[in-house]
């Protein structure tokens, strides 16, 4: 089986940020809804992206097995952030350490540019949005084609234009899909979208505040990476591209070399390896027999991880009539496992005065 290496991204430096980005202090912490001062309007902090797997539906009940304590926040997977944005709303995530990764090179580009740029990824957002009133999904086309691929295939940092393509392209596209074909050429087909909501500025200055807290970083990086690091006191959320319920059913594809059998069977290990250390984990994963297997067998129950079903709604097929419930597989370690301690040395009679 082939290995694919995704090449590493070089990060956008924090330049400007005063200027780029409104201040977290200018986001209310507690709360989903906050203000933004520019504008003087409410908006709510979550997600900005529509994205495979995002866990938006589910966070009622992840609620339920946050950890009440905990020093440091780590996501490998991040995605859409759902969980990020969930804990960094209600305040949770304040006066915390928090390392956020994904192995996307678009995805993490992305999220920098909105980050570091927000203004001038807001302004050429406008635009696209204007050009798609116009024409439609043919400007869709024109965007994918013409200019989006050709960019990225550069491997240059993404610049607030490339962002908004993202952006535009994530909002417009099918179900909001990112995939990639062999060539790594990003082929998702135009959704059918009467008045699709492109550009919420509000939304995205509020973002911004988000990543640009106190403590809060963002790399492109494996997940093997991020979990190596971790240890007792974190708590680690890992939403990772699932394993298919069926041949047809894989959507694995956000890199150009997917997400195999065999990164499954490392990501197993390294979730079984954090917990052993003293991590709190929680892993939303798909009901496939073969990941039911493999988080419920000796070493995973060792290392005290647990498996539940909980009710969820398949968002992703190209029939709607195909979309609706099914279960998924939320992996945790409610209880810490014992870690081992460390023999202390024995002090001869002599040295101890007896």
């Amino acid at each position: 089986m082939r290995i694919h290496v995704v090449k590493p991204f070089i990060a956008i430096p924090r330049t400007s940020r005063a200027s780029a980005a409104v201040p977290p202090e200018n986001f209310l912490l507690h709360g989903t809804a906050q203000r933004d001062r520019r504008s003087d309007k409410t908006c709510v902090i979550g997600p900005f992206l529509k994205w495979a797997g995002g866990k938006r539906q589910l966070l009622p009940t992840l609620r339920l097995h946050y950890p009440p304590t905990f020093t440091r926040y780590v996501e490998p997977f991040l995605g859409s952030g759902a969980v990020f944005f969930d804990l960094y709303a209600s305040g949770r995530l304040a006066g915390k350490r928090v390392e956020l990764y994904d192995a996307n090179p678009d995805l993490v580009g992305c999220y920098l540019a909105v980050r570091d740029r927000t203004e001038a990824v807001i302004a050429a957002l406008e635009e696209l949005a204007g050009q798609h009133d116009e024409r439609g999904s043919a400007c869709y086309y024109d965007v994918r084609d013409s200019r989006f691929n050709p960019a990225r295939r550069t491997g240059q940092p993404y610049t607030p234009e490339l962002a908004a393509m993202f952006i535009y392209l994530n909002r417009t596209g099918f179900n909001g899909l990112f995939r990639l074909n062999r060539s790594g050429l990003f082929n998702v087909p135009a959704g059918r979208y009467e008045n699709p909501r492109i550009c919420d500025a509000e939304h995205l200055r509020a973002v911004a505040g988000a990543l640009n807290g106190p403590g809060v970083t963002l790399e492109q990086r494996p997940f093997d990476y991020a979990l190596a690091r971790a240890k007792r006191g974190d708590f680690v959320y890992c939403d990772p591209p699932y394993a298919p319920l069926s041949k047809t059913a894989s959507f694995a594809h956000y890199t150009a070399g997917g997400f195999t059998p065999d990164d499954q069977a490392r990501l197993h290990t390294a979730i079984v390896d954090a917990a052993s250390r003293g991590a709190r984990l929680i892993v939303s994963h798909s009901s496939a027999p073969e990941i039911m297997k493999a988080y419920s067998n000796p070493q995973a129950r060792k290392a005290g991880l647990l498996v539940q079903s909980v009710p969820a709604r398949r968002a992703i097929n190209s029939r709607a009539s195909n979309r609706g419930p099914i279960d998924e597989l939320l992996i945790s370690n409610p209880k810490l496992p014992m870690l081992k301690a460390k023999p202390r040395p024995q002090l001869s009679r002599r040295a101890s005065g007896s």
